[in-house]
This record gives structure tokens, C-alpha cells and sequence, in this order.
């Protein structure tokens, strides 16, 4: 599921980490998709038909590297630990094979490479403090697609992003050299 729109569910003051909220997520009963940073939880309302073309594009074209060959994974709302007070669930997530198999013991494993789509009510900051949790985690590349503008944001740093739009050719190198596109095709 895609985020669309965010809201912020009343949380116990005294829950503050990953895992008081995970117990308590469990408990609650609800199913959906939240994150949780430093004591809120952000709730991530379902995708937007036009937005499902977006992520069907994607993962379709990841299919085509080398990387989802030797069993890596471009997954939607996946959780991506940052630390003990920061749980995020990008759109798109992209986890090598040794991660996926490491949930097996329980590891909690970090993206490399996120994938959002800008919701609409995201504030510049919401959007600007998600890239700074993907980076704080150790990503070395986070996109985020605005749809109204047809563009991407790529930032390879939480203080560096150039914007593509149009017939520029996008590439999500280093991490995964092989999968790029006209951004004019992800919109078509």
C-alpha cells in the first residue's frame, strides 16, 4: 500500500521504542500500515489507483536487473528500522537477498535504497525528515516521485537531491546500477 495520506494515532506516553510499539501493534489489533518516530505513530492510508500504476511500473522494471536475478527485492510497505525509536515503511523498499533471509532470526533489517511517492497532505518537513531517517539507517539513495509534477527527487544525502523530469533518464546507481528509465515513462 502506497501512502496517500498520514495521520498520528493517540500512543501511551509511555511507549517510546520500536519494540514497546511493535507489542503494542500486536495487541491493538488493527490492521494497516503505520510507522512509528519517537513516540508517534504515523498511519499510511491506502494507494490511490493511479498510484498503483506508479509502483506497477517499478516493480516490473526491477524485474529486469541483476539484482532481483540473484533474488533481491523491490517490496511495497515494508518495515525499515533506522533504531530503537524509528520504524519507517517506505512505498518501495529494496532488500538484497541475505536481509530477507536474515528475518528468518528476527533481524530487523535497513533499505538501501527507498522508493516514496509524495502523498497529499505530506508537509515539505514530513518529506524532509523521512529522507533523514532512510539516511540515519545507512541508505545510500532515497527517490521521492512527485506526481502532480511529474518529477523525482533523488537524494544521494539528506542535504543533496537534484529533481528529473521529462525525458531525463533516471538510474538508481550505485545500489542498483541496472535499473533506471526514462522518467517520462514512469508517468506515460
Amino acid at each position: 500500500m502506497i501512502a496517500v495520506e498520514t495521520s498520528v494515532i493517540s500512543l501511551p506516553a509511555h511507549l517510546q521504542t520500536v519494540d514497546e510499539f511493535e507489542q503494542w501493534e500486536r495487541s491493538y489489533g488493527h490492521k494497516g500500515s503505520y510507522e512509528f518516530v519517537r513516540g508517534r505513530i504515523i498511519e499510511k492510508k491506502d494507494m490511490k489507483q493511479a498510484e498503483y500504476l506508479l509502483l506497477k511500473f517499478l516493480t516490473r522494471r526491477f524485474t529486469k536487473t541483476a539484482a532481483y536475478e540473484r533474488g533481491d527485492e523491490l517490496t511495497p510497505e515494508m518495515d525499515s528500522y533506522v533504531d530503537a525509536v524509528r520504524k519507517r515503511r517506505p512505498d518501495l523498499a529494496y532488500f538484497m537477498l541475505e536481509q530477507i533471509e536474515n528475518t528468518r532470526t528476527g533481524a530487523r533489517q535497513k533499505t538501501r535504497f527507498a522508493i516514496e511517492i509524495l502523498s497529499d497532505s505530506e508537509s515539505y518537513q514530513e518529506v524532509l525528515d523521512k529522507v533523514q531517517d532512510y539516511f540515519d539507517a545507512d541508505a545510500q539513495l532515497v527517490w521521492y516521485i512527485i506526481p502532480e509534477n511529474k518529477k523525482i527527487n533523488v537524494y544521494t544525502s539528506p542535504d543533496f537531491s537534484q529533481a528529473y523530469k521529462g525525458n531525463d533518464l533516471i538510474s538508481a546507481a550505485p545500489v542498483l546500477p541496472d535499473f533506471s528509465f526514462r522518467v517520462e515513462d514512469l508517468f506515460a
